[in-house]
């Protein structure tokens, strides 16, 4: 027996999960063990071969088996993370390290697990600490060292990905623009076989070279060197446009035809200019219906004239002279989504719409993305778009193994989520008297004399607090307090962010399926959502955005008093 859910089909198993229930087995730590009508148990390691005895065994093994939901997967799973700007494991850590902690990561032949910290955390190898010190400041200004991280993704799945693989990429901030590109990297060049190290770099430069030698090129190494792979599920928080010193959008990081699945939590309050939301492109009839008569020739046309130089190679092409413009579109945008448009259609496999589900969350960047708070804080508004992601990897039937006991942690019940995934129950009533938090600023911070605790200390505190047993409402519960959490606004809490409000800069976005490009300083200015009108110039035959898709959590903030930045002038589509 089999369900479809949003276009994929999720396979029914007699393994049930039942109510947790802590045995006599489970040993100091108190956990709970997840009992299944089939088994679900993965050993923790192989038995020894030589006797020993018990005295000599570490203590761990003392702690109950971990189980795993899904219990087994068909395809082994290729997980790729990638942390935002300046993170990693630390005092505050992202939605990154808490999805990577959820997941199974000791059995190679089922799932792979590769964590990337996040830009200016590591860089190349420089000569000189102070210039590695420098490198790394500028990488996490303007991801100075891009390539490498985007190289170093790449190269993991060119040494591990075989036949039949599900991979699945997730990131936050730059990071999740590092996935993004990663995706276009494998779409335009292909995958490399297994030990091509010396064949990336190159690789690499011809993925981001955009003129029309880069695309032929591309086109034919793929052909000679590489393998057709797609990516399963990608799953960012808060992609930002904040790459690079002069802002240049990369092939295939808005749209992708290799991705099947693409999941987007959206900070519904981030204000800086150096954030703003880079968004899944939404074709219109235009673009959709670009190349479809024409060939690309392979070389350029020869020169009769040896003394002269070359023309360049885009002249040969059909489209070379757009035959369709808006006067607010720039050259270099219409020209990148023609060649990507027609790469798309010169492909021998059929390709598919990409399933794709961008929903705005309450919160600044690192409100959705988290980091906004030390580790041993219970509640914050960074757990709902976590929960909401990795339930979306269940609904999408990614075939992820994720840790039982760590879902429990982020107020998931896996009963929920596994055979199949169970609709949620309405949410929790906000009270009257229930109101929110004062804004987190930085006098505030100051007088208030706290000190954020070191990562050990709070390890050790964590590690002693007993685990709450999953009840049918406690993911609701959980959701409420979550809701009503502090929002962190950087530009109230580090008022040197400032700085870079009074600065012009470009910005583009997608209004009336067009893309529009402005230039000037932002003032702490909100999002923009796109694909909307105003009340006052909203037209009789206006539909609301089809792509505008608010979380519940949002109301329940707004019915204590919450007040979004990013304006919507219709009524959205509520997502669990």
């Amino acid at each position: 027996m089999s369900i479809s859910r949003k276009g994929h089909v999720q396979e029914l198993t007699s393994a049930t999960l039942v109510e947790p229930e802590v045995d006599g087995s489970a040993g100091a730590s108190g956990r709970p063990s997840f009992r299944s009508e089939k088994t679900a148990v993965e050993d923790a390691g192989p038995v020894p071969d030589s006797p020993r005895s018990f005295e000599e065994k570490d203590q761990r093994d003392a702690r109950p088996p971990m189980i795993f939901v899904p219990p087994k997967n068909d395809n082994r799973c290729l997980i790729l993370c990638f942390d935002g700007t300046g993170d990693s494991f630390d005092a505050d850590n992202s939605n990154i390290v808490n999805f990577v902690s959820a997941l199974k990561k000791d059995e190679r032949s089922k799932q792979m697990v590769y964590y990337q910290s996040g830009i200016g955390t590591y860089g190349g190898k420089m000569s000189s600490p102070a210039a590695n010190k420098i490198s790394l400041t500028l990488d996490a200004m303007i991801a100075w060292n891009l390539d490498l991280h985007v190289m170093a993704g790449y190269e993991f799945l060119m040494q591990n990905y075989t036949a039949n693989d599900r991979i699945c990429m997730f990131g936050f901030s730059r990071g999740a623009y590092i996935a993004r590109s990663l995706a276009g990297m494998i779409h335009k060049v292909g995958l490399l076989p297994v030990d091509n190290h010396q064949q990336v770099p190159f690789a690499y430069r011809m993925y981001t070279r955009a003129d029309a030698v880069g695309w032929a090129q591309s086109n034919a190494f793929k052909k000679a060197f590489s393998n057709d792979v797609h990516i399963d599920f990608i799953g960012v928080w808060d992609t930002v446009d904040s790459v690079g010193l002069i802002p240049r959008r990369l092939p295939f990081t808005t749209s992708n035809t290799i991705v099947r699945t693409f999941r987007h939590a959206v900070s519904l309050d981030e204000h800086r200019t150096k954030f703003k939301a880079n968004l899944w492109n939404l074709p219109n009839e235009q673009e959709k219906d670009m190349g479809i008569s024409h060939t690309v020739p392979a070389t350029p046309a020869p020169n009769p004239n040896p003394n002269r130089r070359t023309p360049k190679f885009r002249a040969t092409l059909p489209f070379a002279k757009p035959h369709f413009k808006t006067s607010n579109e720039s050259d270099e945008d219409v020209e990148q989504t023609k060649y990507e448009t027609y790469f798309v259609q010169r492909q021998h496999h059929k390709t598919r719409p990409t399933d794709v589900l961008e929903v705005w969350f309450a919160g600044c960047h690192c409100d959705v993305g988290g980091g906004s708070v030390p580790n041993d804080t219970r509640n914050s508004l960074a757990r709902i778009p976590l929960r909401w992601m990795i339930r979306e990897c269940f609904k999408a039937d990614t075939g992820i193994l994720f840790d039982a006991i760590r879902l429990q942690e982020l107020g998931l019940d896996p009963a929920t989520l596994y055979p199949f995934v169970l609709p949620r129950p309405p949410p929790l009533p906000v009270e009257k008297k229930q109101t929110l938090p004062k804004p987190q600023g930085w006098l505030r911070r100051l007088l208030s004399g706290k000190k954020i605790k070191d990562e050990f200390t709070m390890a050790a505190e964590l590690e002693d607090k007993p685990l709450e047993k999953p009840r049918p409402g406690m993911e609701e519960e959980e959701e409420l307090k979550d809701a009503l959490s502090p929002v962190y606004d950087q530009l109230h809490l580090n008022p040197v962010w400032w700085i870079l409000e009074f600065i012009p800069f470009t910005f583009r976005y997608q209004h009336e399926g067009q893309w529009v490009t402005e230039f000037g300083a932002n003032f702490g200015r909100a999002r923009k959502i796109p694909h909307q009108h105003p009340p006052q110039k909203a037209q009789a035959n206006h539909k609301p955005p089809a792509n505008l898709h608010i979380h519940r959590s949002v109301k329940m903030r707004k019915a204590a008093g919450y007040l979004n930045r990013a304006r919507f002038y219709s009524d959205p589509i509520w997502v669990d």
